[in-house]
């Protein structure tokens, strides 16, 4: 592993697909005058941006090896089936994992994926990733009996970046007043 390049002001924070920071970012920069720097890192990086030390921190898709990582399970994702508005599926509010029993069923998403899906075929991703890149073209249903997705914030343990303690309280919803922020430690 390399050594990441702490610096003390900026604080690196990576995020895979269909992962929204907003609400996060927008408390960070109401209490902190330190620079956050937010990157979008493809699923099959997630741990090594963490490793070559890119990020500091990187919202991870689970499952994921966390040998030497620390890792806060979130929130869990809705699976859908992302299909053509032409197939047949697109005409239900929701389907199961039995009527897709007989279709040619893709779990990864990338531009071949997309054009097999316009061919016929049925891509099974997170909810929050179909939104994403919604396109007109396309529909998602939930897949009722899916094991869902599940998103963590992820650190290395050897991390020692002034900020990260910062950023997990602003995710787990401290207030700007906890003791346990920079700002109640500083007036003590």
């Amino acid at each position: 592993m390399s050594e990441p390049a702490t610096t003390p002001d900026v604080l690196r924070v990576g995020h895979v697909p269909g992962v929204t920071l907003t609400k996060w970012r927008t408390r960070w920069a109401e209490r902190l005058t330190a620079r956050l720097e937010v990157v979008e890192v493809a699923e099959a990086d997630q741990r090594r941006v963490l490793d070559v030390g890119e990020v500091d921190l990187c919202f991870v898709r689970l499952p994921i090896d966390r040998e030497g990582l620390h890792a806060i399970p979130l929130y869990d994702e809705v699976t859908v089936a992302w299909v053509s508005k032409e197939h047949p599926i697109s005409a239900y509010d929701e389907v199961t994992l039995a009527d897709l029993a007989d279709e040619t069923v893709l779990t990864e998403l990338d531009a071949v994926a997309l054009d097999r899906v316009n061919a016929g075929a049925v891509l099974l991703v997170p909810m929050s990733v179909a939104r994403e890149a919604s396109r007109r073209d396309l529909a998602h249903r939930p897949v009722t009996d899916a094991p869902p997705t599940q998103i963590a914030l992820a650190w290395r343990t050897d991390n020692e970046h002034p900020l990260i303690d910062e950023f997990i309280g602003i995710v787990r919803g401290r207030t700007a007043t906890s003791s346990r922020t920079q700002g109640e430690r500083a007036a003590k």
